[in-house]
């Protein structure tokens, strides 16, 4: 695992989006790992403004996202699946039929979740995992307890997830109780994961996930497991790293990153 620390949630978010941007121009058949939420908005933004104005082609990826509420249509302005359309399918020339969401409103959830692992698999697995973090320390919906090995499944939320989660839905009792997930251990088979945290509420958890213990308590902390893991923070997510001279030292040394400095 690497810590990227940039000074501010524009550059952190910025570096995100041209880290993506320069996976898809090495390899046109991407298989892209999404991540939701209110972080990942402005990546998706700028990603979008790259293929208006830089000519960033999207044609020939295909995009697996990491979770989806339990009983949502696609349509309805809460799903993840229309998240996604809203905030990036629909600004760029993404084929919809390549871009993947579990099925929230299956009648058999433990069937549609093998179904998703296969399609995953038969994509030939996922070659760049974008990741939020939970307060909580979850990546997708990989609650407290989750299995380290799990593989995509149904979830119960968490109340700290209805709280973090409930007011983009106006009523907090109409949000949903379960999603969706990839497991854990189906993040941890992507050939890449990117983390991206800002903000001094990340800055506790994102401590715990980077240099405390390997615990199913916090599913993020898994990540320590990955070989090729960068976690992107701003200066007040980074707040309580113990190592934040030396994360610095490595963005402003190593020649990987030179090209983003």
């Amino acid at each position: 695992m690497e810590v990227i620390i940039q000074p501010s949630t524009a550059a952190a978010t910025r570096l995100v989006a041209r880290l993506i941007a320069k996976a898809l121009r090495q390899n046109p058949l991407l298989v892209l790992g999404l991540a939701t939420g209110r972080t990942m908005e402005q990546v998706y933004a700028l990603l979008a403004d790259m293929h208006k104005q830089e000519g960033l082609d999207f044609a020939r990826c295909r995009t697996f996202n990491l979770d989806e509420y339990v009983g949502l249509r696609p349509e309805d302005n809460h799903s993840y699946r229309f998240y996604m359309d809203h905030h990036l399918f629909s600004k760029v020339n993404i084929e919809r039929r390549n871009t993947h969401l579990p099925d929230g409103m299956a009648d058999d959830l433990d069937a549609a979740c093998t179904r998703y692992e296969h399609a995953i698999q038969q994509a030939g697995g996922i070659d760049f995992q974008l990741l939020g973090i939970g307060h909580d320390g979850h990546i997708g919906f990989n609650e407290p307890l989750s299995a380290l090995r799990s593989r995509t499944r149904a979830k119960t939320l968490t109340p700290q997830t209805v709280a973090d989660n409930g007011p983009l839905f106006g009523d907090q009792e109409c949000m949903p109780r379960r999603a969706l997930t990839m497991g854990v251990g189906t993040i941890l088979n992507s050939k890449r994961c990117v983390l991206l945290a800002t903000g001094t509420t990340k800055a506790d958890i994102l401590a715990k996930a980077v240099e405390g213990p390997i615990t199913a308590m916090v599913s993020a902390s898994a990540l320590q497991l990955h070989p090729h893991c960068t976690v992107v923070v701003d200066e007040e997510a980074a707040a309580r790293l113990e190592g934040k001279d030396y994360y610095r030292f490595i963005f402003q040394n190593e020649p990987e990153w030179a090209e983003f400095r």
